[in-house]
């Protein structure tokens, strides 16, 4: 086991999601995909296992010891941040960018060796964007920047990987790019959490689904077992139906007809 959470419970002093009693773990090979509403508590979740949110209950363990005993340093050689695409403002490149990851493992005020720019290069390639090294970041897709944020998470060499909604804003090409990639980390042994809007991406990549709503733990389980039309329409509050064909599952909508409408024909 890497990532375990036990009964984690936190609250905002002022109001906001709360999150209440929130159970999983986490293993090498997993792809754990957190779905539920706007507002369910999944980027709360998220700012808690990174360590910017302090739970008020329950526990977080990495490889079996509390992960606030951990200092930065240490926590980054065990868990690795993919967040959602940002923005540069200071002209680097993407080679520069994917080299930051590299700072866990670099004594204070130490440059990059001629090995972490090698790792830096092997993570690059792998994600298949090698040729926007001398890039700057700034200037490539959203696309490639997401796989840019990859990148530098897997030049960090950490075996958990946290991912935010990586697929979000990206054109169909490239959500199957990442979510092909996903795969592969899985296969080669990383541990896999991320958030998605898309229940879709649960059915393709997810060994293990977690349904959030109201800050609490909806429903758990593997895709095939959970990821139903029922449980669906429940924790989003809308008609779904999960439709298969040749051993593949789909997630669509039911559209019906919305009270606007009914309004704009009787106008």
């Amino acid at each position: 086991m890497i990532l375990s959470v036990e009964n984690l419970s936190f609250s905002f002093p002022k109001g906001g999601r709360s999150l209440i009693d929130i159970s999983f773990a986490l293993q090498r090979g997993d792809v754990t995909c957190i779905l539920g509403p706007n507002g369910a508590g999944k980027t709360t979740l998220i700012r808690c296992l990174l360590g910017g949110l302090v739970p008020e209950a329950g526990t977080i363990a990495l490889d079996g010891e509390p992960a606030r005993g951990l200092n930065a340093r240490q926590f980054a050689t065990k868990v690795a941040h993919v967040p959602q695409s940002t923005q540069s403002v200071f002209g680097h490149l993407v080679r520069d960018i994917v080299l930051m990851g590299r700072s866990a493992h670099l004594p204070m005020l130490r440059a990059p060796s001629a090995n972490d720019r090698s790792i830096a290069d092997a993570a690059l390639e792998s994600v298949g964007i090698a040729h926007l090294a001398d890039r700057q970041y700034a200037t490539v897709s959203g696309g490639e920047r997401q796989l840019c944020l990859l990148a530098r998470a897997l030049a960090q060499e950490a075996p958990v990987l946290i991912m935010d909604e990586p697929a979000a804003s990206l054109d169909f090409g490239n959500q199957i790019r990442i979510l092909g990639i996903v795969v592969a980390l899985a296969r080669a042994g990383y541990a896999i959490l991320m958030t998605t809007h898309h229940p879709d991406h649960a059915l393709l990549v997810g060994t293990q689904v977690l349904g959030l709503r109201e800050g609490r733990l909806f429903g758990a389980g593997t895709p095939q077992a959970l990821l139903s039309s029922a449980f669906l329409s429940e924790l989003y509050g809308a008609p779904i139906r999960i439709l298969e064909k040749d051993g593949t599952r789909a997630c669509v909508p039911v559209l019906s007809q919305h009270p606007m409408e009914e309004n704009l024909q009787n106008a």
